[in-house]
C-alpha cells in the first residue's frame, strides 16, 4: 500500500505537527507534500523525505507563506499523487485540496476549516482598510475551499467543535479521531512515577527533536511552583487574558511559546510573568512538572497542551468552549472560566487556591488519547474506507 502525507505548510512546531510524526509513526515510508519547508523552523521534519510545491522558490515563502495565499490551491493541484494508494492530507488549509485520481483514496484529516476565511474571518481582519482591499482574494479562497473540500474520500474530525464546523461551512459529514497526546520523555528523576500504560519498560528512542512517546506519562508529587501557559502568541489564542489576569493577581506565569503577539505581550506584562521561546520536549517536560496548573485562555479546536498537562497529573484552567470541554473534566481534570475576560479567568483561579486535585484523575484521563488508541482507530478507518473504494 504506498502512502503519502500532505500538510499545508512545514515551518512550525505545535500540535499539528504531532499528528504528522504519529502518522509518521504509522507510515514510515510516506513521504510529506507541503507547499513551502522551512528546514531551520521545522527540524522535526527530517524525518520525512519532504517534497515541496513550486512556491519553495518564492522569495521569502518558507517564512513568510501568508504573502501567497492567492497562490496556494495552485499549489496543491500540481501535485501529482498517481503512484500512491493512500493519501492522507492533514490540513487547516488548503493541503485538503489536492487532486487524486479514482483509484486512490484521500482521507483528510481536518484540524479545522480555514480559520482565516471561516470561523477566525473576524478576528484576521479587524482592520477595515485591510477587509476591504482583500475582499476579492477572500471571495475567490472562499469558493475555491467550498470546491476543495468535497474531494476528500473522508473526512475526520479532530473534535465535536471541528465537526460542526465541518457541518457548518462545507456541509459535510466527518467522523472523530482525537489526536494523541505525543510529548517525548528523555530523563526520570527518583522523585516522580511512571505510568506505563501496558508496557513494563521505558520506550528506547530518546532525542531533543520532539519526536513521539509512546504510551506513558510522568505525574508529579510536588504541589507547583508557577502557572503555566505553552501556546504559540498569536491574537486567537487570547493570552493577552491570562497576561492581564495575572497582572492584577501578582502570581507566578511562566510563557512558553513564540509568535507575532510575543513583543506585545512582554510589554504589557509586569515582573511576575516570564517569557520563554519554544523548548525541546526534555525541556518542557520540566516546566510541565513544576507548574501548579495550565492555563488555556483561547478557544482552540482541540489542545493537545491540555492533555500533556493532564498526563503530567496537572489540572487545566481554560476558557469554557471549544476543544477544551472534550478533553477537561470539570472540578476532576480542572476548571473552566467565562466569560472570556481576565475578571472570569481571576475568579476560577482565586476558586482553583482553594481547592485540591487529585493527579492521577488528570493522568487517567489523558491515557485515553493514546498513541495506539489513535492508531487502531485511524487503521479501522483506513480499512473500511478502502474497502468501499473498491
Amino acid at each position: 500500500m504506498k502512502t503519502a502525507l500532505v500538510y499545508d505548510r512545514v515551518n512550525k512546531w505545535g500540535g499539528a505537527e504531532r499528528v504528522l510524526l504519529a502518522l509518521h509513526k504509522i507510515f514510515p515510508d510516506a513521504p510529506l507534500y507541503t507547499s513551502v519547508y522551512h528546514k531551520e523552523k521545522a527540524p522535526w521534519a527530517k524525518v520525512f523525505k519532504v517534497k515541496t510545491s513550486f512556491l519553495q522558490k518564492f522569495p521569502w515563502a518558507s517564512s513568510y507563506h501568508e504573502l501567497y495565499a492567492p497562490l496556494m490551491p495552485l499549489a496543491f493541484e500540481s501535485f501529482s499523487f498517481d503512484e500512491y494508494d493512500l493519501v492522507i492530507s492533514v490540513t487547516s488549509e488548503a493541503a485538503k485540496g489536492i487532486v487524486t485520481k479514482p483509484g486512490t483514496l484521500h482521507i483528510c484529516y481536518c484540524l479545522t476549516p480555514t480559520r482565516y476565511l471561516w470561523s477566525g474571518y473576524e478576528d484576521y481582519f479587524k482592520n477595515p482598510i485591510l477587509r476591504f482591499l482583500s475582499k476579492p482574494v477572500v471571495y475567490y479562497l472562499k469558493l475555491w475551499d467550498r470546491i476543495a473540500a468535497q474531494r476528500p474520500d473522508k473526512i475526520i474530525a479532530i473534535s465535536k467543535e471541528v465537526q460542526k464546523r465541518i457541518k457548518k461551512y462545507y456541509n459535510r459529514d466527518s467522523e472523530i479521531i482525537y489526536p494523541p497526546l505525543m510529548l517525548s520523555v528523555e530523563v526520570v528523576h527518583k522523585n516522580f512515577r511512571v505510568h506505563n500504560a501496558g508496557n513494563s519498560s521505558l520506550p528506547q528512542r530518546r532525542d531533543d527533536a520532539n519526536v513521539h512517546s509512546e504510551n506513558f506519562v510522568i505525574s508529579s508529587r510536588s504541589d507547583g511552583k508557577y502557572f503555566l501557559i505553552v501556546s504559540r502568541l498569536v491574537p486567537y489564542k487570547r493570552i493577552d487574558i491570562a497576561v492581564n489576569a495575572f497582572n492584577r493577581l501578582g502570581l507566578p506565569l511562566k510563557i512558553i511559546g513564540r509568535g507575532s503577539e510575543k513583543e506585545r505581550l512582554e510589554k504589557m506584562a509586569n515582573d511576575n510573568i516570564e517569557f520563554l521561546d519554544y523548548l525541546t520536549d526534555k525541556e518542557l517536560v520540566e516546566y510541565y512538572k513544576e507548574c501548579l496548573a495550565l492555563i488555556f485562555p483561547g478557544k482552540e479546536d482541540f489542545g493537545l497542551t491540555i492533555l500533556e498537562a493532564q498526563s503530567f497529573g496537572k489540572p487545566v484552567i481554560a476558557f469554557g468552549d471549544g476543544g477544551s470541554i472534550e478533553t477537561i473534566i470539570d472540578n476532576k481534570t480542572g476548571l473552566f472560566f467565562g466569560p472570556q475576560k481576565e475578571s472570569a479567568l481571576i475568579k476560577t483561579i482565586d476558586e482553583f487556591m482553594k481547592k485540591k486535585f487529585n493527579p492521577q484523575d488528570s493522568i487517567s484521563n489523558a491515557q485515553k488519547f493514546s498513541f495506539e488508541n489513535f492508531k487502531k482507530q485511524f487503521k479501522k478507518l483506513f480499512a473500511i474506507s478502502y474497502s468501499l473504494l473498491l
